[in-house]
């Protein structure tokens, strides 16, 4: 298989059949589904996992965001994490005590603890690995998940593609970029690892009456948008000019000839809303760029940009992938793999 999420329909054939049932669990695993959601009574008890596995620099905060907002997607308030530490072969204490560090911070400005994991030297990585479960609630009846979009929907995006994407390569690269595109350029860059939070946008969002929700993840608005429409049961169009773009990201794809609407975006959050206008408002009222990206349809998958409206597909990898090996034989990354 190739390096990046499984496929779908292997999913649905490999996976899904041996997970089991059990009456408290509201919302299960399929396809678009970030979170699990489990019957507490009033309260219902939201969980996820992520591996960050593409990121050299960083990863203690990156772990943490990427984690709370798989919660934030569906309005939970994140409660506790728990993480999993897979150091490389070869890693001194400093980079276990600078990763811990960078998660304890990042956790203490969400109001997160990280209650518990497990830390190893874990044979043949060539990288650190960190694997994160979050934990959270919400009051039932409270949350919305990915999969409530309804045709006649809008769809909204808030900020911009490709930030995680541009902060990864912009840290893990940065004299590399600096020669090419200037300092002042990557550093705003960098700087884009600081809105990687959606926490603020999914409460107002679902405040606003938001149906569905997912955030911007692996595969970037692209994917996104398709798992939320397969979620759904329904059809997606998105308008692939109206994604929000920022300058500093399209320097960056474009050096190394990617696509900013496939590239891992977390901070960034799509929502299916019956009002756009009183969303998109009420986000930038909190301070949250926004724009009406698309809308849900009964049925099909579309990629609309001006007169041309072809199917909607997502790369088979994300692009970060594709701009590691297109920069691994130029420079050497921090973590001195090529």
């Amino acid at each position: 298989m190739r390096v990046g999420k499984v496929p779908p329909e292997l999913l649905e054939r490999l996976v899904y059949p041996h997970l089991g049932h059990r009456p408290e669990v509201l919302v299960r695993a399929r396809v678009g589904e970030d979170c699990a959601v489990l019957d507490f009574g009033e309260w219902v008890c939201v969980l996820t996992t992520d591996p960050i596995t593409g990121a050299a620099r960083n990863l203690g905060r990156i772990a943490v965001y990427v984690a709370t907002n798989d919660l934030a997607a569906t309005g939970a308030e994140p409660l506790a994490l728990l993480m999993d530490v897979l150091l490389r072969e070869g890693a001194g204490e400093e980079e276990l005590q600078q990763l811990m560090e960078q998660a304890g911070r990042t956790a203490a400005e969400l109001g997160v603890e990280i209650a518990g994991g497990h830390t190893e030297v874990t044979a043949g990585l060539d990288r650190t690995l960190v694997v994160t479960t979050a934990v959270g609630r919400a009051r039932r009846g409270e949350f919305v998940t990915s999969s409530g979009a309804r045709p006649g929907d809008a769809l909204v995006v808030t900020k911009a593609a490709g930030l995680e994407g541009t902060a990864i390569l912009a840290s893990d690269f940065e004299d590399y970029f600096s020669r090419r595109l200037g300092s002042e350029v990557v550093r705003r860059a960098q700087s884009f690892l600081d809105e990687i939070s959606v926490l603020r946008e999914g409460r107002v969002a679902v405040r606003a009456g938001a149906h569905a929700m997912h955030d911007v993840t692996e595969g970037g608005v692209l994917a996104a948008a398709l798992e939320m429409a397969q979620a759904s049961g329904v059809g997606v169009e998105l308008y692939a000019e109206r994604v929000p773009v920022r300058p500093e990201t399209e320097a960056i794809c474009g050096h190394v000839q990617v696509d900013p609407l496939g590239l891992v975006s977390s901070g960034a959050l799509l929502i299916a809303t019956p009002d756009p206008e009183r969303t998109v408002t009420a986000l930038e009222e909190a301070g949250v760029s926004a724009a009406v990206v698309g809308r849900f349809v009964e049925d099909g998958c579309w990629r609309v940009a001006g007169c041309r409206r072809e199917p909607l597909e997502a790369y088979p990898v994300d692009e970060l992938w594709r701009a590691l090996e297109r920069l691994s034989g130029k420079t050497e990354a921090p973590d001195g793999r090529r």
